[in-house]
């Protein structure tokens, strides 16, 4: 640089630290992006394993003999068992699961009221033990099936730092509905 004089139309082509100045722009913002994608990867993950938990009690609470419960056969408690399971298999906590604050309002087949949850679990909300929920019905179309329908909530904590999400708590739902099957 000995003898070069620095003019002004001189500095706006004088490129040096201009690299390190974009680093310190874009890397916080693309670390960012990757924890945001790690997070919301984590929370899908547990979507599809209580939802598939709560298939897997409407399965088991549908059956009309549980082969492997012994003497006892509680379509509530076999639902129950089902879910924790299903959700023990991909490392989650089944004391963590909640049952919704607002039931699904589904009625019922026979008499067309409303169907509350069952009182024997806290965890899980199962409509449909005592009297079948409709699924469908032919007035608008279905085939009138009825059966029981499994509904709890799962809480998520994000951890992004510098989003108003950083540290939220979120409730994951997890629902389903099976069709009652009679031998």
């Amino acid at each position: 640089m000995k003898g070069r004089r620095l003019t002004l139309p001189g500095l706006s082509h004088d490129t040096r630290g201009t690299e390190l100045a974009e680093a310190a722009i874009v890397l916080p913002l693309l670390f960012l992006v990757l924890m945001a994608i790690y997070w919301f990867g984590q929370a899908f993950r547990i979507y599809g394993t209580i939802t598939h938990a709560a298939r897997e009690g409407a399965r088991a609470a549908v059956v009309p003999v549980c082969a492997i419960c012994g003497s006892t056969n509680n379509p509530s408690q076999n639902a129950l068992n089902a879910i924790k399971s299903a959700i023990l298999a991909n490392n989650l906590d089944p004391n963590q699961m909640q049952q919704p604050s607002t039931p699904l309002p589904l009625i019922g087949c026979v008499d067309g009221k409303a169907v509350s949850c069952d009182g024997s679990t806290t965890q899980v909300c199962i409509q449909g033990l005592t009297q079948p929920i409709q699924l469908s019905t032919t007035s608008i179309g279905g085939a009138g099936e009825c059966g029981v329908s499994i509904t709890f909530q799962y809480p998520y904590s994000l951890a992004l730092p510098g989003s108003s999400l950083n540290r939220k708590l979120i409730y994951l739902r997890a629902q389903a509905q099976m069709r009652v099957e009679t031998q």
